[in-house]
């Protein structure tokens, strides 16, 4: 499908094809990944993992997916559109149509319902949501992931705390881990490709790979006692991590999985990507950020979204299953969210424009109460109606769920910040 966009941002002008195309499989994990899911992670693996490490796993629907068409239906209403409402795994809490296989899985999964961020700028809107915090002039903030990565990550994980699967060439390549420095910036595995320069040079023995090291760590380490910067700091330890994953580089395979998982997943790229993820926190990535692209549905909302939500809802129920069954999900927290909703109203062009006003986000795994749905719109879905949050709040309840105190504060650059929007609190009806 072809798409022209209303909002004619640079973020919404590709094709839906395009826009998504290539990231083809791939993914970490360990070398015994090559036995596929149910003989790498076994539910007893699973629980053991979890009292050692939390994961973060956010499945981003770029654009503004439309809660009307996911998690909060109106049907038979001037704002509902053509798709019904079904019943899920939890009696008397309905979704939308477009997510059967999704709804089987509600029991493993919370709602929440009552989102007003008052936004409805596609970077601020994605700022926000990625922060806990409106963009202010002279000061950035560390997005979810750098933040996560700082406090659960593993020193000795030879994979990075922050991985991120784009859709296309890669991502932006700036500093979202703001004042936290470039260590905890994202890994972006952009088309599904390995990190660059992991490959082994079969022109260089083993021996004489070794050789090679001995003298780089013995020349950095006199450089570091004269120059030592953060910067420098932060190139050391991605050189060397860089070096770790070069005798794991077939973890980012993901064809090594049985061809009944590619299927499962979905022929698509957001189901390859999917598994991709699966492989990335089986192998204790700390945390990874999917996209699915191509909701900015200013017209023909209802055809995008049929062919998107559709893709999505094979691919994400199919990992949540997963994930229960290995026991995994027990010790990762999953959010499914947007940088913003779409309106009630649809325009003449059969569409939905950019929406903050009233929207929902799922979550599930650590942390999460499962079968939960907290706050409400009314009849139409124009207005929060109960437990009116915003992006603030969302941030203090990812936190408390994976065991992080979102009111501790850090020294940045001399000034004490707390982890937290300090105005917001967690939404302890989400929360175990």
């Amino acid at each position: 499908m072809k798409c022209t966009y209303a909002c004619n941002t640079m973020d919404h002008t590709l094709s839906r094809r395009r826009f998504l195309g290539g990231l083809a499989a791939s993914a970490a994990g360990a070398g015994a990944l090559g036995g596929g899911f149910s003989s790498f992670l076994s539910p007893a693996a699973g629980a053991e993992l979890a009292s050692k490490q939390r994961q973060v796993l956010v499945v981003w629907l770029a654009g503004g997916a439309s809660q009307l068409e996911t998690w909060d239906p109106k049907p038979k209403t001037d704002t509902g559109g053509p798709f019904r409402s079904i019943e899920t795994s939890v009696p008397g809490v309905r979704i939308s149509e477009l997510l059967p296989k999704t709804a089987m899985q509600m029991h493993r999964l919370a709602l929440l319902r009552s989102i007003n961020t008052n936004e409805n700028d596609h970077g601020k809107g994605a700022y926000l949501m990625q922060t806990g915090r409106p963009q202010a002039a002279g000061m950035a903030y560390p997005q979810l992931g750098s933040v996560m990565s700082k406090w659960l990550g593993d020193e000795a994980n030879p994979l990075p705390g922050y991985i991120y699967i784009t859709p296309g060439g890669g991502g932006k390549g700036q500093s979202e881990a703001a004042f936290l420095g470039p260590k905890y910036n994202p890994l972006y595995l952009g088309n599904g490709s390995a990190p660059a320069n992991t490959a082994q040079d079969p022109a260089i023995s083993a021996l004489g790979a070794s050789g090679r090291q001995a003298l780089r760590m013995h020349l950095n380490d006199r450089f570091a006692k004269r120059r030592r910067t953060a910067e420098t700091e932060a190139y050391t330890t991605t050189y060397e991590q860089a070096q770790k994953l070069m005798t794991r580089r077939d973890v980012f395979d993901v064809t090594k999985e049985p061809a009944k998982d590619l299927d499962r997943y979905g022929s698509h790229d957001f189901g390859r990507h999917c598994l991709l993820a699966r492989r990335l926190l089986q192998g204790g990535a700390t945390f990874v950020q999917v996209t699915h692209s191509n909701y900015d549905t200013h017209n023909e909302n209802f055809d995008f979204h049929l062919e998107q939500v559709g893709e999505f809802d094979q691919s994400f129920a199919t990992l949540i299953d997963d994930l229960a069954a290995s026991g995994m999900l027990q010790h990762t927290l999953v959010v499914v969210m947007s940088e913003f909703g779409r309106t009630p109203q649809i325009n003449y062009l059969y569409g939905r424009d950019h929406w903050g006003t009233a929207w929902s986000v799922c979550m599930g795994g650590a942390g999460i109460t499962p079968g939960n749905v907290v706050g409400k719109t009314n009849d139409r879905g124009t207005e929060v109606v109960d437990k009116q949050v915003g992006g603030g709040h969302l941030f203090h309840t990812y936190m408390r769920a994976v065991g992080l105190d979102p009111t501790e504060s850090f020294e940045a650059d001399g000034r004490a910040i707390q982890l937290a929007e300090p105005a917001a609190t967690a939404i302890k009806e989400l929360l175990v």
